[in-house]
């Protein structure tokens, strides 16, 4: 079982994964900051100055933070953005794959022999 561990881990999938995380997460720090400092201000400006992470609602003994629930969602709407922006110049500057066409080189032998078996069984009957 360690062995087969040992495998998984190594990997180029798992090790891909991994920087990605961590990049990931590097990223939302930052698009934290962007949306904190940048945006919210800047929404404020056209609703009266209101932080977003302030907003809240409460009901009996109730505390509903909506306000920290609309940062979340303008966090995840930037990062997606950037993700589709930095996806599609990928697509652009990587060359497409030009698939190779495959000869057809008939059935493959072991399908030959089953046929020819199938054949020999039926001339039998």
């Amino acid at each position: 079982m360690l062995k087969e561990f040992k495998e998984f881990i190594g990997r180029g999938n798992v090790l891909d994964l991994a920087v990605g995380v961590i990049i990931g997460s590097a990223f939302t720090a930052i698009v934290n900051s962007l949306v904190t400092n940048l945006i919210n201000p800047f929404i404020g400006l056209f609703l009266g100055k209101i932080d977003l992470s302030d907003l809240q609602l409460a009901i009996g003994g109730t505390t509903f933070k909506f306000g920290v629930f609309l940062n979340a969602v303008i966090n995840f709407l930037i990062i997606a953005f950037v993700v589709f922006l930095i996806v599609k110049a990928v697509n652009k500057v990587m060359p497409k794959k030009v698939e190779e066409e495959v000869e057809d080189a008939g059935p493959e032998p072991e399908i030959e022999l089953l046929s020819e078996i199938r054949d020999l069984l039926k001339d039998k009957k």
